[in-house]
C-alpha cells in the first residue's frame, strides 16, 4: 500500500470550513506563522502516514496514573514518553522496543525553515512528538522542560481541525493569549518565551478535508 493510500485510511477526507484570523501579536521569543507549512501539504501528510504505520498512536500515562486525552507517537533520534515513572526522552518506542521511526525529511527541513523565519537560524531537531487531537481531547498549561537544550525553541505545526492554542507566561498564573490555528499554521517560540506554559483547549467536533475528525500537532524540538 502506497503512503498515500496509508494516508487516507489513517484520515478521512470530508470537507470542512475555515475562518481565518489577523495574524496575533505574541510575546518576544514567540512567532506565529499563518499556513507556513502548506506549501508541503501532501508530501507532509504522506511522511506522517509512514510514521504512524511505524509507530502507532497510543494514550500515554502521567506519573499521577491520569491517561492523556490526546494520543501520541514519536520520530527522531528521542522521543518523548511519559508513563507512571515519569516524564522522559528516549531513543526507543517503550511499546515495541524498536527504535523511533526515523525523521522524515520533509519534517526537518520544515522546522528548520519556520525556525528560521523566527529568527532561530540554527535550529537542529532531533525530536518530533506527533499529537493526535480527537473532539474533545485537549492539553493543559505546562511547560516544555525535558530537554537538555534550551537554547533551541520549540517548532508547533497545525494540521487539520482548527483549535485554540493557549500561550501564556513563565508561571501558570500569568495571563494568557488563546490564538487559533488552522490547518498549515506553526508556532515558534524560545529564547525569552522557550518556557512560557502552553496548552490547548478542547478540541471542538468537525470535519477537514485532509484529516477527517482529527487535528495533528507536529512538535519538533532539540532534546539532547
Amino acid at each position: 500500500m502506497k503512503a498515500s493510500e496509508i494516508a487516507l485510511d489513517l484520515f478521512a477526507t470530508e470537507e470542512s470550513g475555515a475562518v481565518r484570523q489577523a495574524a496575533p501579536v505574541l510575546p518576544n521569543g514567540a512567532a506565529y506563522l499563518q499556513g507556513f507549512a502548506l506549501a508541503d501539504e501532501h508530501v507532509l501528510l504522506e511522511a506522517l502516514a509512514t510514521v504512524v504505520s511505524a509507530a502507532g498512536f497510543r494514550h500515554m500515562v502521567t506519573p499521577g496514573g491520569h491517561v492523556m486525552s490526546v494520543a501520541m507517537t514519536n520520530c527522531g533520534d528521542r522521543g518523548w514518553f511519559t508513563d507512571r515513572r515519569g516524564y522522559r526522552y528516549t531513543t526507543h518506542d517503550p511499546d515495541s522496543g524498536n527504535p523511533w521511526p526515523a525523521m522524515p525529511d520533509v519534517f526537518r527541513t520544515l522546522a528548520e525553515r519556520a525556525a528560521a523565519a523566527s529568527g532561530y537560524s540554527s535550529f537542529l531537531p532531533d525530536a518530533c512528538l506527533v499529537n493526535r487531537y480527537e473532539p474533545g481531547a485537549r492539553m493543559s498549561l505546562h511547560q516544555d522542560h525535558n530537554e537538555r537544550d534550551m537554547t533551541s525553541p520549540i517548532v508547533s505545526v497545525s494540521l487539520g481541525l482548527p483549535a485554540t492554542f493557549q500561550f501564556g507566561g513563565l508561571a501558570r498564573t500569568d495571563p494568557v493569549q488563546r490564538v487559533r490555528l488552522a490547518h498549515g499554521d506553526v508556532v515558534v517560540w524560545g529564547g525569552a518565551a522557550r518556557l512560557a506554559y502552553h496548552g490547548v483547549l478542547a478540541l471542538k467536533d468537525g470535519v477537514h478535508a485532509a484529516m477527517g475528525r482529527a487535528r495533528i500537532n507536529l512538535t519538533f524540538r532539540r532534546a539532547g
